[in-house]
């Protein structure tokens, strides 16, 4: 084949799969060897984040190449315009056939189902694991077995239907891992042993913010019986029932996920088969990370690193050396112009990020990241309680504002909740568990990430919410 030929652009992209449930990434807990093999053949990133750790808000960003105050995504309620420009609409008038096969989750009916792809074929809503219903332009199905498998099937149908050598692009976006975790019967036995907790099972939250610490997401308090498919065993004390519940749920969610390995391997497998692998940008990713029992949690939406870091390993044989690791910045907002790029189709000027495609050909064009934004819109006083904020991390340090809901008192500089403030020393405490934004010896340091989190904001055309001035107002 001709090193011309424009490549076949495949993303695969999971929902709430933690990168530390890939044992490329150093799983202690499974190992997803066909998920590893797309690295081997390409890149994996080390230092990819979501901007806004919520599933809607991830998927806009990657599409349109924009953060969520931009492409109006901001939370799970507030739908896509599917109209504004995406690397798809980008590549199809390029000449790229396209489709979306999957889970879609930025809404539903006019102008916010799939736009800009020659076929779309998604599920409703968060989608149904088992006999899964599908919505396309001819309108609503349901499909007999198991979604990670039929969403796969459908990629691969679509593709084999093409009546020409052109380049075509398909989005496969699974459901899996995403609660409440039903796995096929066909991995009913794996992960039955015991597996081990996360070095910060017991973190007491003794130096985070009080919102933080208001979450309902603790593992041991917030799961309920359509998460765990049965009652803990009777007699069991806080502790060991905690455990029980832990173990049960990875035993579900690990399951989903060696679903989802399988489905990779088909895939590599079938593009061996035609022939294309060698000439396909082939990517997965994740649409955030996931608390896996991590600080007690489960979920996401915290700018802590189990939540905010994203699985990102993409193949190109023809272009790319094999067993590479991006230990930059990365952003899923950078997505769509480094997949533009490889296509070499122009951006859209609207577009936001850095595009990593020179950083993996050797020709980069713009310098390294020196940090990263980051901003949870959606303030979660009903299910979740996890607190909105924002917040900025460079490659050691990560300052956040937790502005919560911003509900004042007019006239009175009063909010419900006060704003609050988090700074952590990635390279002394990794793992987060030490606020040491009140810290004497940080002082120098956070003003410092303050100024630049504002310089982020103005750039990107966001700014501080109003809480944070009434707080550093009466702070300073």
């Amino acid at each position: 084949m001709s090193s011309e030929r424009r490549p076949n652009i495949v993303m695969i992209l999971t929902d709430d799969h933690a990168a530390h449930a890939i044992s490329s990434y150093g799983s202690l807990v499974n190992t997803t060897p066909r998920i590893d093999e797309i690295g081997e053949h390409g890149w994996r990133f080390e230092n990819c984040f979501a901007t806004n750790s919520l599933c809607s808000p991830s998927r806009a960003s990657i599409l349109t190449g924009t953060y969520s105050h931009v492409n109006g995504v901001t939370t799970l309620v507030t739908p896509i315009d599917a109209s504004q420009p995406t690397f798809v609409s980008q590549l199809r008038e390029a000449g790229y056939r396209t489709a979306m096969i999957g889970k879609w989750h930025m809404g539903e009916g006019p102008g916010h189902d799939p736009e800009n792809f020659d076929y779309w074929d998604v599920v409703i809503d968060q989608g149904e694991y088992w006999n899964p219903r599908f919505l396309s332009a001819d309108g609503l199905r349901t499909v007999e077995g198991y979604a990670t498998d039929i969403i796969t099937d459908l990629a691969t149908r679509w593709v084999e239907g093409l009546d020409d050598d052109g380049p075509w692009c398909v989005l496969i976006y699974h459901k899996a891992p995403h609660r409440p975790w039903e796995p096929h019967p066909r991995h009913a036995g794996l992960y039955s042993d015991p597996l081990p907790v996360p070095a910060t099972w017991d973190d007491d939250y003794s130096t985070r913010t009080s919102s933080a610490r208001r979450a309902l997401m603790r593992l041991a308090e917030n799961l309920n019986l359509d998460d765990l498919k049965e009652p803990p065993p009777s007699g069991l004390d806080y502790e060991a029932e905690a455990l029980w519940k832990y173990q049960r749920f990875m035993e579900d969610y690990l399951r989903c996920v060696a679903a989802v390995d399988e489905n990779v391997g088909r895939l590599i497998d079938w593009l061996r088969a035609r022939g294309d692998f060698d000439d396909t940008l082939l990517m997965y990713a994740s649409d955030q990370g996931f608390f896996l029992g991590d600080h007690g949690w489960f979920d996401k939406r915290f700018m802590y690193e189990e939540s905010l870091r994203m699985p990102f390993l993409l193949s190109y044989p023809r272009r790319l050396p094999g067993g590479q690791v991006h230990s930059g910045i990365v952003t899923n907002v950078d997505m769509a112009q480094a997949i533009l790029d490889a296509a070499g189709v122009r951006h859209h000027p609207r577009m936001q990020g850095r595009s990593f495609w020179g950083d993996l050909t050797g020709e980069p064009d713009a310098p390294p990241a020196e940090g990263m934004y980051y901003r949870y819109w959606e303030h979660d006083d009903v299910f979740h309680h996890a607190p909105a904020h924002y917040g900025y991390r460079t490659d050691r340090y990560k300052l956040i504002f937790f502005y919560n809901d911003g509900l004042g008192q007019p006239g009175t500089g009063a909010f419900t909740y006060p704003g609050e403030w988090e700074l952590y020393d990635l390279a002394t405490d990794p793992e987060e568990l030490r606020n040491v934004y009140h810290e004497a010896a940080y002082a120098d340091i956070r003003e410092e990430l303050k100024q630049r989190l504002r310089a982020q904001q103005e750039s990107l055309g966001d700014q501080p919410h109003p809480s944070e001035a009434v707080l550093e107002g009466l702070t300073r």
